[in-house]
C-alpha cells in the first residue's frame, strides 16, 4: 500500500516537472519558426518583385508589421482503481495535457506615402556610408545602388550611366567603381564626413555678459583684449566623402571648401575625391556618384535578366589587380520549370526565379544580403493610420 502511494507521488512530481520543461521547449520552437518564415518572406517578396520588372509589371510590397501569439498549456493529473476484480486496491495514475497556440498577424501593405518614402525616394548618402563601414564591397555597393557617375575634372569629365545601354558610360562607371574596389583591397579607402572648424569675429562691446555665458554652451570663445573682440569657433560635420587618404591631412580650408562643393548637391550624390600621390592615385578621380531609389534598383536588376543585359568589363589600364569583377551584379537564374537546389526562388506568371549558384566567392549571396539590409535601411512604422491592414488569426 505504501509503495503505491509512494510510486503515485513520484509520478505526479515527474509529470508536473515535464510541464515546466515543456513550455519553455515550446515557446522556443515558435520564436524560431516565426524569425525563419518571417525572414523568408522578405527574401521571397524581393525576388518577387525583381520578377515584377522584369515582366514590367507594377511592383508591391506587403509587410508583417505585428505578430502576437498566444500559448496555453494545460496539465491535469489523477488517480483511479485498477480493473483487478473485486479484490484488490491498486490504483493507476491517470494524466493528461494540452498545448494550443493562438497567433494574430498583422499584414499592411506598403503603399501611398509610405510606397513614395520607402521605395521611389532616392538612397542617401548617410545609407551608403553605412553598409561601407560594415566592410561591404564597394564596388557591389555602387553597382546596385548608383546610377550614374558625374566626373568635373580630368580627361573623363562627363556623366556616365550605369546602364548597360549606354556602353560608354556604363564601361567607364565599371571601370570606376573597380578602381576603387582595388583601393579598397589596399584597405586605404577612406569613408569619413569631413570635419572643419568654423570661425566667426565679433566687436566685444556689442555682447552683454549674459550673452557671453549663453555662447559659451555651444562655441568656443577667446577674448582678445588688445583688439577688444571676441572670436567665435565651433567643429562642424560636413558631407560624406570618397577618398584615396585622410581628410584629416588636409588643412582647413581645404577641407571647408570640399565641404561647400559638396554641400551643393543633393543630398543622394556621394563626392569622391581620388588624388595623386597616394595608393591609386594612378587614375585621380573627381566627382559624385548619384544614387537611385529602391524602386530603381530593382528595376535595374529586373532589366538585367533580358532587356538590358551586362556584359564583361575589364579594368581600367591604371587600375591595380582587383579580386572580383563578375559580369553581373546579381546573376539570377530564369526558368520555366521549378528550379533545384535553390534556396529562395519564386514564381510568377510562367516563370520561375532564384539566384544563380556559384563556386567560390559568393557573390550572388553577397549581393542579395545587401538588398535585404538596404530595404530594412528603408524600414519606417509599418502600422500606419489609414492602412488598409490585414489581420490574420490562425
Amino acid at each position: 500500500m505504501s509503495r503505491n502511494r509512494a510510486a503515485k507521488g513520484l509520478m505526479i512530481l515527474i509529470l508536473c516537472s515535464l510541464q515546466g520543461c515543456f513550455s519553455p521547449m515550446a515557446l522556443d520552437h515558435a520564436v524560431i519558426e516565426y524569425d525563419k518564415t518571417t525572414a523568408d518572406i522578405l527574401s521571397k517578396l524581393l525576388l518577387l518583385n525583381v520578377a515584377r520588372a522584369h515582366q514590367h509589371q507594377p511592383m508591391h510590397f506587403t509587410g508583417v508589421s505585428n505578430i502576437a501569439a498566444t500559448f496555453n498549456f494545460q496539465f491535469n493529473a489523477g488517480a483511479t482503481p485498477a480493473f483487478t476484480g473485486d479484490v484488490g486496491s491498486l490504483m493507476t495514475p491517470v494524466f493528461g495535457g494540452t498545448v494550443s497556440e493562438n497567433p494574430t498577424i498583422s499584414i499592411v501593405p506598403i503603399e501611398g506615402e509610405e510606397f513614395t518614402r520607402r521605395l521611389l525616394t532616392p538612397l542617401q548618402e548617410s545609407k551608403l556610408t553605412m553598409l561601407l563601414r560594415q566592410g561591404a564591397d564597394v564596388d557591389l555597393i555602387l553597382r546596385l545602388l548608383a546610377g550614374e557617375l558625374r566626373i568635373y575634372s580630368g580627361e573623363h569629365s562627363g556623366v556616365y550611366l550605369n546602364r548597360p545601354s549606354d556602353s560608354v558610360g556604363y564601361q567607364l562607371f565599371r571601370q570606376a567603381v573597380l578602381h576603387l574596389s582595388a583601393i579598397q583591397d589596399k584597405h586605404t579607402l577612406f569613408v569619413e564626413p569631413l570635419l572643419f572648424d568654423q570661425y566667426w569675429t565679433l566687436p566685444a562691446e556689442s555682447l552683454t555678459p549674459e550673452q557671453m555665458s549663453e555662447l559659451q554652451k555651444n562655441y568656443k570663445v577667446d577674448y582678445q583684449l588688445d583688439s577688444k573682440q571676441v572670436t567665435l569657433s565651433k567643429r562642424s560635420v560636413g558631407r560624406i566623402l570618397l577618398t584615396n587618404y585622410d581628410p584629416a591631412i588636409l588643412s582647413n580650408d581645404e577641407r571647408i571648401r570640399l565641404h561647400e562643393e559638396a554641400d551643393q548637391y543633393a543630398d543622394n550624390d556621394v563626392s569622391v575625391d581620388i588624388r595623386a600621390g597616394y595608393p591609386g592615385g594612378e587614375w585621380p578621380i573627381h566627382g559624385v556618384f548619384r544614387l537611385r531609389s529602391f524602386h530603381n534598383v530593382l528595376n535595374f536588376i529586373g532589366r538585367s535578366i533580358s532587356d538590358e543585359p551586362e556584359y564583361a568589363v575589364v579594368k581600367h589600364a591604371k587600375t591595380p589587380i582587383v579580386s572580383q569583377n563578375p559580369v553581373y551584379t546579381m546573376a539570377l537564374s530564369l526558368s520555366e520549370h521549378e528550379l533545384a537546389d535553390t534556396d529562395i526562388s519564386v514564381q510568377f506568371g510562367d516563370w520561375y526565379y532564384a539566384l544563380k549558384p556559384e563556386r567560390g566567392y559568393q557573390w550572388n549571396r553577397e549581393g542579395f544580403q545587401l538588398l535585404c539590409q538596404i530595404f530594412q535601411m528603408t524600414m519606417t512604422e509599418l502600422a500606419q493610420k489609414g492602412a488598409p491592414a490585414i489581420t490574420i488569426a490562425k
